[in-house]
This record gives C-alpha cells, sequence and structure tokens, in this order.
C-alpha cells in the first residue's frame, strides 16, 4: 500500500481546507485508516481514525466538531475535511494505515501504524 496526502496549503482562522489521502496497491478491506498531525516541536498526534470499509470514526477531542473523515471509495481516497480551523491547527498533516485490529485500540498511536504518507503542511494564520 501506498499513501499520498495533498490538499494542504494555508487559511485564515475559522477557514477551512479538504486534506485527501489517496492509497494505492490496496489488496485487502482490512485496514484501519487514520489522520495524525505533527507540530513543530510536538509529538505525533492521531487526528481521526476509521476502519478502511467504514465504520465508527474516532476523533480527537480538539477537532471534534470541526473535523470530518470519509472515504471515497471510487478513488481509494480518504478525505479529511477541516472547518473552523484554528491556528492550533497548524501542523504536518499525515495519513497512515494499520492492521484492521487497530481500529479497536482507544485511539490511535502512531506507533501502531506501518504504512505513512510523506504528509502535507497546514498553517493557519
Amino acid at each position: 500500500v501506498q499513501l499520498v496526502e495533498s490538499g494542504g496549503g494555508s487559511a485564515q482562522a475559522g477557514g477551512s481546507l479538504t486534506l485527501s489521502c489517496a492509497a494505492t496497491g490496496v489488496t485487502s478491506n482490512l485496514y484501519c485508516i487514520a489522520w495524525f498531525r505533527q507540530a513543530a516541536g510536538k509529538e505525533r498526534e492521531g487526528v481521526a481514525r476509521f476502519p478502511y470499509t467504514g465504520g465508527r470514526t474516532y476523533y480527537a477531542d480538539s477537532v471534534t466538531g470541526r473535523f470530518t473523515m470519509s472515504r471515497d471509495s471510487t478513488k481509494d481516497t480518504m478525505i479529511l475535511q477541516m472547518n473552523s480551523l484554528k491556528p492550533d491547527d497548524t501542523a504536518m498533516y499525515f495519513c497512515a494505515t494499520a492492521p484492521f485490529r487497530t481500529c479497536l485500540a482507544d485511539r490511535p498511536v502512531p506507533q501502531d501504524y506501518n504504512v505513512w504518507g510523506q504528509g502535507t503542511q497546514v498553517t493557519v494564520s
């Protein structure tokens, strides 16, 4: 599996951005997929997560009500719609996959994910 993120950029506080994560080489639907972000000088944190085929979505408290994770099944693309952006959302955003069972964890942990995209920068001012 290979992952390629796109859609990052700059936005003003209160604005919106849409990130995409295109997956190629998917041979099974048995994946857990997540969005992470890492701000300068901070640890990587899980933002949102769901099973590749759909199901219960996890959101970090800091983005609940503002971010929505979805999947365009026709394109094998995961979407992270980010609304009401805040300066604290400034970070490099990554999508990542892990075995399906990883979605059973309470929250996404970077060490559990074995395939990562290259990341896309989001800057909110």
